[in-house]
């Protein structure tokens, strides 16, 4: 019985060990991205669920059981809380900018993601577990970069939002022209009149993923028309 116990616990042990080291794998790929989702964090939602997955299972047979009551439990009912329980974390990475853009989406499920690995790696399910990290890794990093290089023409772009002062009406639709001249692709288009008479033209604009920020401000910059200029994306 001694030896048992002791195999049993190290069997315990095995298992939040696996799901630590696969939880750090998660968190360093989101730590380099400069993510929400850290290290510490991953770690904590991965060991975490495996620890829950482990008492769910266990505390279903630990009842004695006898003639006069026989208590039947499922042996993931606590573990399955993890799944719903972890969406209020995920929901904290999520963020909606000035511009409508939402961000934090992939770190959100890469949240829910820990959590699975946690409870896959909790029930033993070892080879499946790490085969998951695995092909999360490959999801998030080898195959956006392939879809870029051998995918449509939008998805070799990125999308930027141009906030542009003019002080005339009539250069609205010359502005409008030049920039497509940059081969740059108009997919929104608000235009505003200021207090002080000036006109403030927000654009939502679709350009190659291969051109930086500070090339696209030098370029819209070098249009004479334009008094002020902004650009985030």
């Amino acid at each position: 019985m001694q030896v048992v116990l002791e195999h049993f616990d190290l069997e315990m042990l095995i298992k939040l060990l696996i799901s630590a080291i696969l939880g750090l794998a998660i968190g360093l790929e989101r730590e380099l991205k400069r993510k929400p989702l850290g290290l510490k964090t991953s770690l904590v939602i991965s060991i975490v669920s495996c620890l829950l997955t482990i008492v769910s299972i266990q505390a279903a047979y630990s009842f004695p059981s006898s003639d006069v009551m026989k208590i039947q439990m499922d042996p993931l009912r606590l573990a399955a809380q993890i799944v719903s329980g972890i969406g209020f974390l995920g929901a904290g990475v999520i963020l909606r900018k000035e511009d409508d853009t939402i961000s934090g989406l992939t770190t959100a499920a890469m949240v829910w993601g820990a959590a699975g690995i946690g409870i896959a790696t909790g029930a033993g399910f070892y080879i499946e577990a790490i085969a998951g990290v695995v092909l999360l890794m490959i999801s998030v990093e080898l195959i956006p970069s392939l879809i870029k290089l051998i995918g449509f023409k939008k998805l070799h772009s990125k999308e930027i939002l141009l906030k542009l002062i003019l002080k005339n009406r009539e250069d609205i639709k010359d502005v409008i022209k030049a920039l497509q001249e940059k081969e740059m692709t108009m997919d929104h288009v608000h235009i505003k009149e200021l207090e002080d008479q000036t006109y403030l033209l927000e654009l939502k604009v679709r350009v190659s993923y291969r051109k930086s920020t500070s090339a696209i401000y030098d370029g819209v910059s070098q249009i004479n028309k334009i008094y002020r200029t902004e650009i985030s994306g």
